[in-house]
């Protein structure tokens, strides 16, 4: 039993280093796209500070990557959860998407928000700093309600019901 365990020790060292050699996600910092949030949308500055803070590692083109972010199987993790946050909401896009979804996101992002999914706690336990406070909540609540209730005011209400994809 104790050559097992100890051949067994040895085969799980020696896969964590093999799989050190599996790509890493590298520095993903992108100059300002033409269609980031900030230049299609008035973003006051104290909204901006709190999705950089809270947000924008998961959903925008400007990931900092953490020290553990290279080590294997923590970065296979973590580049998949950024993929998916970026491709559920990706701030540095958002100029490009139509009225519709917009509409649909700022609406997903005020219930997220409110109900305290977002940013999720797997997150905040180490961004400690992310965490959403009440007044940063009201006030990222209260943007996103004021643009939404914008967009409604200047365009037709069928452009706000975002389309299904065939």
């Amino acid at each position: 039993m104790k050559r097992f365990l100890k051949i067994l020790l040895y085969a799980i060292l020696v896969a964590f280093v093999l799989i050190q050699f599996y790509p890493k996600p590298g520095k993903n910092i992108a100059p300002m796209s033409s269609n980031d949030i900030t230049l299609a949308h008035n973003v006051p500055p104290d909204v901006l500070q709190v999705l950089k803070t809270s947000c924008y590692d998961c959903h925008s083109n400007n990931t900092v990557y953490p020290w553990y972010s290279k080590v294997q199987p923590v970065a296979m993790w973590l580049g998949n959860h950024i993929e998916a946050g970026k491709g559920e909401l990706n701030f540095s896009d958002f100029g490009s998407y139509p009225i519709g979804r917009k509409y649909k996101k700022l609406e997903e992002i005020n219930e997220q928000v409110t109900e305290g999914e977002m940013p999720l706690s797997s997150y905040t336990i180490i961004h400690r700093d992310a965490k959403l406070e009440e007044r940063q909540k009201l006030l990222l609540t209260h943007w996103v309600t004021a643009l939404r209730d914008s967009i409604k005011a200047n365009y037709p209400a069928d452009s706000l019901i975002r389309k299904k994809k065939a």
